[in-house]
Order: structure tokens, then C-alpha cells, then sequence
């Protein structure tokens, strides 16, 4: 009989394997991983198999199904569900968010954004940049939410590598954002006029959504493309009973709510408004 591979290595994940993850983490989360992220899983686990001393992905499977291992549970989903993201990202909707700010009259005070999949934060702070340089002294709030605990503790620390400045603007990196010494050489720290306005919370789209309060403006960018078409219809419904009556919702550039909702009219490509 052929001996289990040592601890130190990184087993091949089955189709039957693959299927088990695939299935956990869409009931959990509504994300579905298409067939060809197999080597992805493989990449993103591999190190907590070896940590937990699994030989096989059905092992593991088998410890993430066991109640008493929810803080496993959670680590694999930070693994499987951290997205890549950056400032001022598809920069088409910040332009269409000073200008719907500027077609209001009055302003709504507070005015609020919902970045409704933040990842580490750097949509919601590009957000609050908009808003601090738009209003001024106006009251504002940003809300970053995202199903990832990880990410969500970098959010708020809001301290970002100075390579990650690329796409802010010149004017905001020089109002905005704080270059670090010391301990944080080679870092850039967002203000504090960001930070005070800017809260952070762990949101599950799948599961029915706390208490948010209503928002003027909500990002959903770049996750529904990871939903199927039922779970699509599911989270965009939802999502709008947190949106304000002519308050705007945005998608990704690679997404479309046509044919998920009788509720919604296209303003413009990826930016909708409740009819």
C-alpha cells in the first residue's frame, strides 16, 4: 500500500476533493469557484493542510465541517476569497460620484458610502477621498465591508506600501496621504481625515445583511462576477434595500445587473439608480 506523502508536502486536490471546497464555500459565502481555480486552491491551502497536519483535501474538508473549527473555517475563507484591488480602481466612478454629489441639492448630511467588497480598504479610502476633497466640512461617512477578517484588519490600520500610490492623485497623495518613518519606512498612512470617517465591518453578502443604515451611494464592484445568476439576484436584491430613493449603485466594468432586478435603471454602463 503506498504511503501518505510526508506532512511537508502539498497533496493534489481530486475532482471529488475539489468538489467538496467548491460546494463549502459557496454555502457559505455564494462565491463560486469555476473548475479551472483547482490550482488556486491548491496554492491557497496547501500551507494550512501541512499546519493541520492533513494528508488529503477531504481531511481538511473534513476539518472545516467540524463546528468546534470555526476560526479554521475563517482563515479558509480569508484564503479563498482575498481579491486583488488598488486605489482609485476603474476611475470612471469616482468621476461619477463628485458629480452626483455636485447634482445635489442639498447635500444629504451625513452623506453615505457603502464600499460594499472593500478587500483591504483601498476603494473605501479612495472613496473618503473624493468626499473630504467634494464637502469640505460637510458631515460624511464611508462604510468598507468585506467577508475576509485578514484584509479587514489591514483596512483599518489604513498603512499601505508607497508602491501602492499609483492611480491617486497627485493633488490627494499630497493632501491625503501620510508618508512613514521609522517602523513604517516605505509606507504610506492614510489621514486622519480619512480614518475618522471611514469604519470597517465583516459583511457576508450571502447571509441576510445587518443593520447598515441607508447609503446615498454603494459600490458593489468586482464580486458578483464570482456569484452564480440566482445568488446575483439574491445579493443585488438585498443590497438595494440599504440604497437611499435616487441614490446610486455601482458595478464592476466586467459586470451587468440586466435581467437581476425590475427595480433598478441603467444611468450608464455599470451605474444604476432605484427606478
Amino acid at each position: 500500500m503506498e504511503a501518505p506523502p510526508p506532512y511537508s508536502a502539498t497533496p493534489a486536490i481530486t475532482d471529488a476533493e475539489f468538489a467538496q471546497i467548491q460546494a463549502l464555500l459557496r454555502g457559505i459565502t455564494g462565491i463560486h469557484l469555476s473548475d479551472f481555480k483547482k490550482t488556486l486552491v491548491v496554492a491557497r491551502l496547501g500551507n494550512r493542510l501541512r499546519h493541520r497536519h492533513s494528508h488529503t483535501f477531504a481531511d481538511y474538508h473534513r476539518i472545516l465541517r467540524d463546528p468546534l473549527e470555526a476560526e479554521e473555517l475563517q482563515i479558509a475563507i480569508d484564503l479563498l476569497t482575498t481579491n486583488e484591488t488598488y486605489f482609485f480602481r476603474e476611475p470612471e466612478h469616482f468621476q461619477v460620484l463628485r458629480d452626483h454629489l455636485g447634482s445635489l441639492r442639498p447635500v444629504p448630511a451625513p452623506f453615505r458610502v457603502w464600499s460594499a467588497a472593500s478587500s483591504s480598504g483601498e476603494e473605501a479610502y479612495s472613496i473618503a477621498m473624493v468626499l473630504a476633497d467634494a464637502l469640505g466640512g460637510a458631515p460624511w461617512e464611508v462604510l468598507g465591508s468585506d467577508i475576509s477578517s485578514r484584509v479587514l484588519v489591514r483596512a483599518r490600520a489604513g498603512l499601505y506600501p508607497l508602491e501602492r500610490n499609483e492611480g491617486i492623485p497627485q493633488d490627494y497623495l499630497r493632501r491625503f496621504c501620510l508618508k512613514g518613518q521609522g517602523a513604517h519606512e516605505g509606507k504610506m498612512l492614510m489621514d486622519k481625515i480619512l480614518t475618522q470617517h471611514t469604519q470597517f465591518a465583516q459583511v457576508n453578502l450571502n447571509l441576510a445583511l445587518p443593520n447598515l443604515g441607508a447609503f446615498d451611494v454603494i459600490f458593489l464592484r468586482n464580486i458578483l462576477i464570482y456569484f452564480q445568476p440566482d445568488q446575483k439576484r439574491k445579493v443585488v436584491e438585498a443590497v438595494l434595500e440599504k440604497l437611499k430613493p435616487n441614490g446610486l449603485l455601482l458595478v464592476g466594468h466586467s459586470e451587468s445587473l440586466q435581467g437581476l432586478s425590475t427595480r433598478i435603471v441603467q444611468v450608464r454602463p455599470t451605474v444604476y439608480r432605484v427606478a
